[in-house]
């Protein structure tokens, strides 16, 4: 399942280090994140919760950018 949510963010080396951050996360299969439309494309592992899932996301994107911000 891919769900696509709005994020903020400064500039596009930060929307970068936010895609890695979500990639890293336990139950992401893929992301993508678009700086110019500010979106962000989650692919999500069969079975996974996307809520939970998704939290673990913004928590790892705050790590590597705090002023960012995903629109879940």
């Amino acid at each position: 399942m891919t769900k696509t949510y709005g994020i903020e963010v400064d500039c596009a080396n930060c929307a970068n280090k936010m895609e890695q951050a979500a990639k890293d996360t336990d139950g992401v299969k893929d992301c993508t994140v678009n700086f110019m439309a500010l979106k962000m494309n989650v692919e999500f592992e069969e079975g996974a919760d996307e809520k939970s899932v998704m939290q673990a996301v913004l928590k790892n994107c705050k790590k590597v950018e705090d002023d960012c911000e995903i629109f879940i």
